[in-house]
């Protein structure tokens, strides 16, 4: 195995030792075995299809879609804790993700993806 390989076993498993990842997995785990939230999980999935169609048929505009596919969403999270709390968990977990993705990115490519390049809004460059 290359040091890179290795490296790259040993962040996996710290990802997967991290906090944000026991609280997604829990979340989840809890999401998927309380039957009112898989019931809340159908009814908007179910209201998302017909949005869709609605919109391909030309029933509804796509800013009107979406507005309305945002409202169920959040009239969803008001309806269930457990949801809410998954959402909320997934979401700390993916930018935790993000931001791994965008060190990388950095020291393979030398460019920070949040630099302006404007000196004026930051401390520089390292």
């Amino acid at each position: 195995m290359t040091a890179v390989e290795e490296k790259t076993r040993e962040l996996g498993e710290l990802i997967q030792s991290s906090e944000e990842m026991k609280k997604y997995k829990a979340a989840e785990l809890r999401q998927n075995n309380d039957e009112e939230a898989a019931h809340l999980m159908r009814e908007f999935n179910v209201a998302r299809i017909n949005l869709a169609k609605d919109m391909q048929n030309g029933k509804i505009e796509r800013a009107d879609a979406v507005k309305k596919n945002n409202e169920a969403f959040d009239a969803l999270l008001e309806k269930s804790d457990i949801i809410r709390e998954y959402v909320e968990a997934k979401k700390e977990f993916d930018t935790m993700i993000q931001r791994m993705n965008q060190m990388l990115n950095f020291y393979i490519t030398g460019q920070d993806p949040n630099c302006t390049h404007d000196c004026s809004t930051c401390g520089g460059c390292g």
